[in-house]
């Protein structure tokens, strides 16, 4: 058990929930809240999440990605698990993720918004796919620099969006902004790891954004998408006339990570700091919970 607890990465899952933290907390400021939708996108995400992390073991596994790479390792590439029972493993949380994302539909749209269902149980399918194409097959959008495109919209646009839309049924333009800083923040966790992992993506051929670009954009990018999602949802705090409190206490640390990563030239350096800028997103969207329910 504790092997596949470790496959599982435990590490990345509050970066995965923040969205879904956030969208439920704005529902809760438009006089939306019901638990069970809270509960279910929280479950439906960790599911989602899980199965990214076991179909990433897989696919960098079976194709020898992992062989070398820095930090935790892969249980695949080390032999503790084996590539059928990864893939088994795979199809199992596709479908038990699937089931509570269509309990998590009935809940909120019932039986009288069919057509919103049925929005929503494609794009559950497209998170689904987007979780294992990733790193799986041949045409694994990983292995090609598009990982940077699709974390942000799952993690960011899909779960900020997404979430709210399942309490109020309408979408409020001013929601992109933190959407967006969600996403940003989501995808500075992926450049950090890419960028710890650059050279052995090279010899494995999976050509991320930071392979294409270099270490030295790849730093300069970082400090871009980090600035302009803290930017983001500075606005939209503003918008909402709520107290900036979150993203000012979470601005000290993001403001560390840059200059630690700036001034990084060892490849293990990046990997403390992956982990440092994902339970940071984390605080935003929990402070941004605090603030809305108790202080608005």
């Amino acid at each position: 058990m504790k092997h596949w607890i470790q496959a599982a990465r435990l590490r990345t899952l509050p970066l995965s929930v923040s969205g879904i933290i956030v969208g439920s907390a704005y529902a809760h400021y438009q006089g939306y809240s019901d638990w069970s939708i809270v509960v279910l996108a929280l479950l439906t995400t960790l599911g989602l999440q899980v199965l990214s992390n076991y179909a990433n073991d897989y696919g960098d596994g079976v194709k020898g990605t992992d062989a070398n790479r820095i930090g935790e390792k892969r249980l695949v590439a080390a032999g503790v698990i084996t590539a059928e029972q990864m893939k088994k493993a795979v199809i199992i949380t596709a479908v038990l993720t699937f089931i509570i994302a269509l309990l998590l539909i009935y809940v909120a749209f019932g039986k009288e918004n069919f057509a919103l269902s049925l929005i929503f149980i494609l794009l559950g399918i497209g998170s689904i796919g987007a979780a294992i194409k990733y790193t799986v097959g041949k045409s694994a959008y990983g292995y090609s620099g598009f990982g940077d495109v699709f974390v942000f919209i799952f993690f960011g646009l899909v779960s900020v969006i997404g979430s709210n839309f399942l309490f109020t049924h309408f979408i409020d333009w001013k929601l992109f902004l933190p959407a967006t800083a969600i996403g940003l923040l989501s995808v500075a966790v992926l450049n950090l790891n890419n960028m710890r992992d650059i050279e052995n993506d090279k010899i494995a051929g999976k050509n991320t954004l930071v392979v294409k670009m270099g270490l030295k954009w790849a730093k300069k990018y970082h400090e871009i998408i980090l600035a302009t999602g803290m930017l983001s949802f500075m606005v939209f705090l503003m918008l909402i006339k709520s107290s900036l409190f979150p993203v000012l206490l979470v601005n000290i640390p993001i403001i560390m990570n840059m200059n630690k990563v700036n001034k990084s030239e060892k490849y293990e350096d990046f990997d403390p700091e992956l982990k440092k800028v994902a339970l940071s997103t984390f605080a935003l969207s929990l402070l941004f919970w605090l603030t809305l329910v108790f202080l608005n």
